[in-house]
């Protein structure tokens, strides 16, 4: 996975840390988190407040469905 794959980071969390409400996350968690997903295989530092924000928002869309 790469930072642009936010819908399989999203699942993927989704997955790994059920009833966390994604809204409540800091993105230094989220962050974290992310890097340290199996599969997960892109620069650490690559990512960005936005990026990081899309990943939180379809999160919270894959909670909701």
């Amino acid at each position: 996975m790469k930072w642009r794959d936010t819908r399989d980071i999203a699942i993927a969390l989704a997955e790994k840390l059920p009833g966390q409400d994604p809204l409540k996350v800091r993105f230094t968690d989220l962050h974290r988190w992310v890097t340290e997903l199996p599969g997960f295989d892109d620069d650490p530092e690559g990512s960005s407040e936005k990026v990081l924000e899309a990943i939180q928002m379809t999160w919270l869309d894959e909670v909701e469905d």
